[in-house]
């Protein structure tokens, strides 16, 4: 395979900057990273529930990619709704003004205030009607990605479950398994690799929900979006505290090995 040149590298970065490349996430490059990882957990562990966990992501974050990038358009029948409703608001305020005869109207002090006081009153409800319309279309946007964020939370889960039993302990040689023990991996590299999938699939969730943060402008979906975030961060880094755990053994009886290799007793 042939290199890009000097020439292709400063064309491709100023491309990419010139486009934004990198300053956005890319949902087909999510799914494509999450249909490699399924592939790779099927020629690893072809056997395994895993394989159906990341093939349910790879179909997920389809799905989410393509709910992410509806949110992006404007809910046009909601804007005409809004707009409508605020067309007949100030027709009936006109309608009413005209007829109402004014010369029937008192001059005296406390009546001009009690008007002053309904006309500001009447203002500021119909300004706060207003308000509330114009937020409708951001409050369904926030409903599905509430909907889509909770399906997401529940694989992170189902992800979270498959790691549990994949103890480090089963390693040892002194680990004696109990009659209704779960299935045990017993190869060093295997327990590794398969904890290493599941880290990239906790990974993998937190882009996709970051593609909702990037599509709503809304301080309540990016507080959802952290949250789904710090979920997976959390459950990752526990695996790779086993993962750790796992190379460390490894790494012990070489290490005890050294002093007998040079003489010492």
């Amino acid at each position: 395979m042939r290199l890009p040149g000097p020439v292709e590298v400063v064309r491709e970065t100023a491309e990419a900057k010139r486009t934004g490349r990198y300053r956005r996430l890319d949902p087909r490059l999510i799914i494509t990273t999450a249909q490699k990882l399924e592939q790779r957990i099927a020629e690893r562990f072809p056997d395994s529930g895993l394989r159906g966990v990341a093939a349910e992501l790879s179909v997920l974050s389809k799905d989410l990619a393509a709910a992410a990038r509806a949110l992006e358009a404007p809910i046009w029948w909601v804007r005409i709704l809004i707009g409508l409703a605020i067309l007949a608001g100030a027709a009936m305020f006109l309608f009413v003004g005209t007829i109402i005869s004014f010369d029937r109207i008192s001059t005296g002090a406390f009546d001009i205030v009690q008007g002053i006081e309904a006309s500001i009153n009447t203002i500021l409800l119909a300004g706060l009607g207003f308000l509330a319309l114009a937020r409708s279309e951001e409050r369904i946007k926030r409903t599905r990605v509430f909907a889509d964020l909770h399906a997401l939370r529940s694989l992170i889960h189902v992800i979270d479950m498959h790691q549990l039993t994949k103890d480090p302990a089963a390693l040892s040689e002194s680990f004696t398994p109990m009659p209704h023990s779960p299935v045990r991996i017993t190869n060093r590299q295997d327990l590794a690799r398969y904890l290493d999938y599941c880290s990239e699939m906790l990974s993998i969730t937190g882009k996709l929900a970051a593609l909702f943060a990037q599509s709503v402008n809304d301080g309540v979906v990016v507080g959802a979006v952290n949250d789904i975030e710090e979920l997976g961060s959390n459950l990752s880094r526990k695996i790779w505290q086993k993962i750790t755990m796992i190379e460390g053994s490894a790494a012990a009886p070489r290490h005890l090995a050294q002093p007998n290799a040079a003489g010492s007793p």
